[in-house]
């Protein structure tokens, strides 16, 4: 199954539940503690507030090799994984890899007592992004090149539950897939499902 797409800088968004409810300010201390406490594989620099920018970023924090953010472009929030640098192996490595990082990182806010329990996952929403406008243009050859490696690692993710994809046709956009599962997943679930 292998592309002829060499994916780079994958981003995976885990879409919320109730958007509406969910407080950022309180993520800025959360996140300068995952800074202090070195939480993750990559090494996690700094927190950028970007609250103020309707449909923007909301806050980042920032690492060498990928940003972590409670993410609300489009006008729809979400925590996002946003892998920087480059990373060996193959694509179906690099999706899961972005996957579970984005898994591990709504697995903490939703137990963060800070947030007091309201960042959610709603359990069927995913979009994944290809950072790179190079390597990945967002046209139909590039839609086409990556179904067998989106379609693999969906299949394990869901665990061959249906799903369905839509796409964006803008061309200054980044390649992005939205996913919408069928049934609702946890996020517990979804961290089995890529580790079975």
């Amino acid at each position: 199954m292998s592309s002829p797409i060499n994916l780079q800088h994958v981003n995976v968004k885990l879409l919320a539940s109730n958007p509406e409810q969910v407080d950022l300010e309180p993520l800025i201390p959360v996140f300068h503690s995952w800074i202090e406490g070195q939480i993750f594989e990559e090494l996690l620099l700094d927190v950028a507030d970007y609250r103020h920018v309707q449909a923007g970023p909301g806050v980042v924090l920032i690492g060498h090799q990928a940003n972590y953010s409670v993410d609300n472009a489009d006008n729809r929030l979400g925590v996002r994984y946003n892998r920087k640098a480059p990373l060996e192996g193959s694509n179906q490595d690099r999706l899961r890899q972005a996957a579970r990082a984005a898994l591990a990182a709504f697995e903490r806010l939703e137990s963060e007592t800070r947030l007091s329990g309201k960042l959610r996952f709603n359990g069927r929403e995913i979009k994944l992004y290809v950072n790179d406008r190079i390597m990945a243009p967002n046209r139909s050859s590039t839609r086409e090149a990556l179904k067998p490696e989106l379609e693999a690692f969906l299949g394990k993710l869901f665990q061959g539950s249906e799903y369905t994809l839509s796409h964006g046709s803008d061309p200054r956009s980044l390649f992005a897939v939205d996913v919408k599962a069928n049934r609702a997943f946890s996020v517990s679930e979804l961290q089995a499902n890529l580790a079975s």
